[in-house]
């Protein structure tokens, strides 16, 4: 089996479980690629199995069965943008520190990897959303899993958010900013902003301002096969553009629109973990002292 692991560092106390990790691919006879960044902090702190390669982001991923992410929900937002249209599964090992969308713990790796090899496990299709410039931004990685946001930059002015659903005037959002999440961006940047936590098979963008000076104004729910464009204005002349966790300044008259990417993000689920469960877990629901006794939370 050809497995990709991409990581990011990890603290000391990982380091036991992070190596039963590649020594279970050594006893399983992987073909095992890893990051170069990651491979580079691993040379000197683990044994890696033998003729491991390493491999740079542009490099194909293509005939590899599955995808490590070793870290916390950033890192597995960076490795969608390495598998990209590909759709090879990815694990999220978390050692990180919330560990939403990374819910494999380095106690439960063994299980995991024994998993995978046996099938013992779940998909879920996880929608992208796809951010079109003029002039071009973000380039061939013009994808993400959570949100896109439009915001001001530093200690400036609010700006005015002028919003098209195809075509059509929505309104103008005088805020920090605005940002349109996927189901998946649900309980990340658009959740702090007031937005609704959505289940990840809704078909679904939300559209949430960032601090509007307008009380009156709330995040909205609309179909993921609509077209949102955007104008903007203010008194500074440059503003931020981010798609998941990259940012880059833009010049106000960039035109902006975004949509859902016509492929998925496929990331694996053992049976014992859902969205429900992670809901309980993760933001504590249901940690209240009236619900029966054992209830998990």
């Amino acid at each position: 089996m050809k497995i990709a692991i991409l990581g990011k560092p990890f603290d000391d106390e990982a380091a036991p479980a992070i190596q039963a990790l590649l020594d279970d691919l050594i006893a399983r006879r992987a073909d095992v690629r890893i990051g170069e960044s990651f491979r580079t902090f691993l040379d000197n702190r683990l044994r890696l199995p033998e003729g491991t390669t390493s491999f740079r982001r542009g490099d194909s991923l293509r005939g590899v069965q599955y995808v490590l992410s070793i870290g916390g929900d950033g890192t597995l937002l960076d490795t969608v943008t390495y598998v990209g249209s590909l759709q090879i599964p990815i694990l999220g090992i978390h050692t990180g520190r919330l560990g939403f969308l990374a819910t494999i713990t380095p106690d439960r790796i063994t299980q995991a990897i024994d998993a995978l090899y046996k099938g013992h496990f779940n998909i879920e299709e996880r929608s992208l959303i796809r951010v079109d410039t003029d002039p071009d931004v973000f380039g061939s990685l013009n994808f993400g899993l959570n949100e896109f946001s439009v915001l001001k930059r530093d200690t400036s002015s609010m700006i005015v958010v002028h919003t098209y659903i195809d075509g059509e005037y929505l309104n103008s959002y005088w805020a920090d900013g605005l940002v349109v999440a996927t189901p998946t961006g649900s309980t990340g940047y658009s959740l702090s902003c007031g937005g609704p936590v959505m289940l990840p098979q809704t078909n679904n963008f939300i559209i949430a301002p960032v601090c509007p000076h307008n009380l009156n104004v709330r995040p909205l729910v609309v179909s993921d096969q609509s077209v949102i464009s955007f104008e903007i204005e203010g008194r500074s002349t440059s503003y931020m553009l981010a798609l998941d966790s990259r940012s880059l300044p833009v010049e106000a008259s960039v035109q902006i629109a975004v949509r859902r990417e016509n492929f998925n993000a496929r990331l694996v689920k053992l049976n014992h973990v859902n969205f429900l469960s992670t809901l309980r877990s993760k933001l504590n629901w249901g940690l209240d002292r009236r619900n029966p006794a054992g209830t998990q939370v």
